[in-house]
């Protein structure tokens, strides 16, 4: 049998045969680009806050972001002050300017007051500078009301990517978000708050809630009595949180580095 070959056969084999081989080339090519590009994206440290902490003290903070009204600030201290409680409160620049006989009440009930940003911004869309100012208003705010030094911060809308926390962290706050959320902003009643907080709570758990709300106050007692009766310390966030010596997890977890507390 014989092969008959001509010049355009010959250059249209020779065509196929080099698409194949730059084929094979390019995809060995972009598939070990996308490994590398994987490998290096899996070693990348994100700057993370602390959502709760590794201890094994049966101990947790309870936190109350102050952004809207004031109207149920006595009635929450009252119910504090009855329960032998301190708590923390993340306080907004704007809540501030607008109540700072609130602010006052709240510092000398002996709570823990600390940063919730000034004007509440998408803060993710601001530069570091942008951050830095915002932090630092309210900052200044809270220390010419209270006269004490703020060094917790918490994001607004709990949104954060690594220009947020290192605005915050370079300038000595650490930042706090939560394990819990009791959603009482959306109107839960009690029986429901407290089963979505029985359900997250463990030692070094970090409860959100807020003021100025339709069932925060009324509901208050009730979970912080369920929380004791559970056996659990409620204390402020600093004295939950470790303050040197420690690690956070991808999961945002604070954890001894050295093991012992």
């Amino acid at each position: 049998m014989f092969f008959i070959f001509n010049k355009q056969k010959i250059y249209s084999y020779l065509v196929a045969a080099s698409t194949v081989v730059i084929l094979f080339v390019l995809s060995f090519f972009f598939i070990n680009t996308d490994m590398k590009t994987m490998e290096t994206s899996s070693n990348i440290s994100r700057l993370t806050p602390i959502y709760s902490v590794q201890t094994e003290q049966k101990k947790i903070s309870l936190t109350i972001n102050c952004a809207w009204n004031a109207d149920d600030i006595d009635k929450i201290l009252e119910i504090l002050d009855k329960c032998n409680v301190k708590v923390t409160f993340f306080m907004v620049g704007d809540w501030i300017d607008k109540y700072p006989d609130h602010v006052k009440k709240i510092s000398e009930a002996g709570h823990e007051i600390a940063n919730h940003s000034d004007k509440h911004l998408h803060v993710n869309s601001l530069s570091y500078e942008q951050n830095v100012e915002e932090i630092t208003n309210c900052n200044e705010k809270l220390k010419r009301i209270t006269g004490k030094e703020v060094k917790l911060y918490r994001c607004p809308y709990g949104e954060y990517n690594d220009t947020v926390v290192k605005a915050a962290v370079d300038n000595g706050y650490k930042v706090i978000q939560w394990s819990v959320d009791s959603l009482d902003y959306q109107g839960l009643d009690t029986t429901q708050m407290w089963d979505r907080i029985n359900k997250g709570l463990k030692p070094g758990s970090i409860i959100l809630m807020h003021n100025g709300t339709e069932t925060t106050a009324s509901s208050l007692e009730t979970i912080i009595r369920n929380i004791q009766e559970k056996g659990y310390n409620i204390v402020k966030v600093s004295d939950l949180i470790y303050p040197a010596n420690y690690e956070i997890d991808i999961n945002g977890i604070q954890k001894l580095t050295n093991k012992s507390e």
